[in-house]
């Protein structure tokens, strides 16, 4: 077996990458053990905690379950999809929307009941930046302000899961955003909703920044 050496980055996450590439494949199948930790380590070209350390996030993940005393094995490559970055670089616009919208809106709403003075610190920056940009009718930066106002606005749900599929789905978004507009109209519309929803998370009014959002995708979707 050739091995296969990795980057010195991130090396739990870049193994877990690959070993569930190669379940992908059908390389491992389900049922089946996968080699001792020391063929993995050579494989890999890295440590024994690296390899503990993958294994761990695809067990986590219901890829891969652990036997004590029997070894590592596949629990269920049937229902292995494509890595999600992936799998949304050919997502149709449609179907990226109504995600976007169910995201949006859930991550307001808990933002309003978990947010913290640094979060509405962060979230008023961008959302001063997105008036400067749209104002001045700089589409690009209009873009990247409002996504990283929405963004702040999913760090301050302090839900991790919600905040970093949003990330995930951030440059879709923008690539989604500069496909429909022309230039700053729509954020100069609909810069006072966007106050409204900053307003309704200072008050931690949750049932509030709910509606303010779907209001504010509302308005996007048309």
């Amino acid at each position: 077996m050739m091995n296969n050496i990795i980057p010195r980055r991130s090396l739990a996450d870049e193994v877990a990458a690959q070993l569930q590439q190669q379940i992908t494949l059908g390389k491992y199948k389900t049922g089946e053990q996968l080699p001792i930790e020391p063929e993995l380590m050579k494989t890999f070209g890295v440590g024994r905690s690296t390899i503990r350390e993958a294994i761990k996030i695809l067990v986590n993940s219901g890829l891969l379950r652990v036997q004590q005393g029997l070894g590592t094995f596949v629990e269920g490559a049937e229902g292995i999809k494509e890595p999600l970055p992936q799998r949304l670089k050919r997502a149709d616009f449609k179907d990226l929307d109504e995600v976007r919208q169910l995201i949006e809106i859930k991550i307001a709403e808990k933002a309003a009941a978990n947010r913290t003075e640094d979060d509405l610190k962060e979230i008023r920056h961008w959302l001063s930046a997105r008036k400067k940009a749209a104002t001045e009718n700089l589409l690009l930066e209009s873009v990247e302000a409002d996504i990283r106002f929405h963004t702040a606005i999913a760090v301050a749900s302090k839900n991790e899961i919600l905040a970093d599929l949003y990330k995930t789905f951030s440059l879709q978004i923008k690539n989604r955003f500069l496909t429909i507009f022309t230039d700053t109209t729509d954020f100069k519309e609909t810069q006072e909703l966007h106050e409204q929803l900053l307003k309704s998370i200072e008050a931690k009014d949750a049932k509030k920044a709910w509606n303010t959002a779907a209001k504010i995708i509302g308005h996007t979707a048309q």
